[in-house]
């Protein structure tokens, strides 16, 4: 029972990883390119490397001879990892699915090409030239994002002729990793988009969370919350959906799958083989367990019987404004709110929309969710972020 897990990426999801798997006695080792990440603060030990350095990996790896090696973002040389499988270690979820879904090209294609699942229109395109025709070909307006990033970085809008180059630039600026190349979508009309947390097991079935919506700014998550309006049509679309493409990546763990919801029905999005930055909102306790908790115990391969909602939940982000060492005001306001709870991830430094922390505010099921949101946003906005 007790293993030793080496976590790729410590932000703040790993962060409440580590603490699920440090009550149930694993020891964690964080790993990130800079010092005193978020996980790091909490975990057994830790290193500083360059993750897309195959060399420096494979020596971490080599060092500490974990039982599980656990993802936590993309920029990863993930294509070590079938080796690391060979040697007997556990990739989370598994290497093939760390493999496809840390680049949007090879998740889209298996979405869309090999499962047959409905996807927004879409194109690639490896220079400004190529991103011209891409867009000529799926129409106006359309969306750029780089095929390796996190958090919507890169991510932009393309409405007129006139945003095709500023939308590759940024594209190039916000991709992570070496790997110089966007995906080109269609705009889907939707209405609404949610994450459907999917916890596939070794010895069990595939169970889901109730569905988390969420609103964006600059391709990252403002406010998230559970459960979303969802029609019984659309969540059994949606399920199924998300059981056959976690089912073709195969192993063990939690799945952010999201998807768009119209008028003609479910658009797959995007996969995250790890804990969702939406799926925070579990963190404030509307389900049994959190999602780290739940992506931990599948991978110990400790049986989940049901994941059962208790309470409705809304989470909101705190972010920084400038750059700097961040010092926090507001912190009584918010903890003296009824229901409501916060995070202050840790992280040393800050830069424009960084998220520093978040709020979370429960309340019973039935309590319509909006009052829940609103609630989370107006305890986020107590909480400052400046710089010294």
């Amino acid at each position: 029972m007790q293993k030793k897990i080496l976590l790729l990426g410590s932000g703040e999801l790993g962060k409440e990883f580590v603490i699920a798997a440090q009550r149930l006695g694993q020891t964690v080792i964080a790993v990130d390119s800079y010092e005193n990440a978020p996980a790091m603060q909490v975990a057994h030990g830790f290193e500083v490397i360059n993750m897309l350095d195959g060399a420096a990996l494979d020596a971490v790896v080599a060092k500490h001879q974990p039982h599980f090696i656990v993802p936590e973002i993309e920029a990863i040389r993930t294509e070590r990892f079938y080796d690391y499988e060979k040697q007997g270690i556990t990739v989370v979820p598994s290497a093939r699915a760390a493999n496809f879904t840390m680049n949007r090209k090879a998740i889209r294609d298996l979405a869309a090409k090999d499962l047959g699942l409905r996807t927004a229109n879409y194109r690639y395109a490896t220079s400004a030239e190529e991103l011209q025709k891409a867009v000529a070909e799926v129409g106006m307006p359309c969306v750029v994002k780089p095929l390796m990033s996190s958090s919507g970085k890169g991510q932009s809008t393309i409405k007129t002729e006139a945003d095709i180059e500023k939308a590759w630039n940024y594209a190039v600026e916000g991709s992570r990793g070496d790997v110089v190349e966007v995906i080109v979508e269609a705009f889907v009309n939707f209405n609404s988009e949610i994450t459907l947390l999917t916890v596939t097991q070794n010895n069990g079935p595939t169970l889901f969370c109730a569905p988390i919506g969420h609103r964006q700014e600059r391709g990252d998550y403002q406010e998230s919350w559970q459960p979303a309006h969802v029609t019984d049509k659309d969540i059994a679309e949606a399920q199924d959906m998300a059981r056959k493409v976690t089912e073709a990546l195969g192993g063990a763990g939690i799945f952010g799958v999201e998807f768009f919801l119209a008028d003609e029905g479910v658009y797959f999005s995007e996969l995250s083989p790890r804990p969702h930055d939406t799926g925070m909102v579990t963190l404030a306790g509307p389900q049994i367990f959190s999602e780290c908790e739940l992506h931990l115990r599948a991978i110990l391969r400790l049986p989940l019987a049901e994941i059962t909602l208790e309470k409705a939940g809304a989470s909101a982000v705190i972010l920084a404004s400038g750059m700097g060492t961040p010092v926090y005001s507001g912190v009584e306001a918010i903890a003296a709110l009824p229901k409501t709870d916060f995070r202050l991830f840790g992280k040393p430094t800050t830069r424009p929309y960084r998220r520093m922390g978040v709020a979370l505010v429960t309340d019973a099921l039935g309590t319509p969710i909006e009052q829940i949101v609103e609630k989370a946003k107006a305890a986020a906005a107590l909480v400052k972020v400046s710089e010294q």
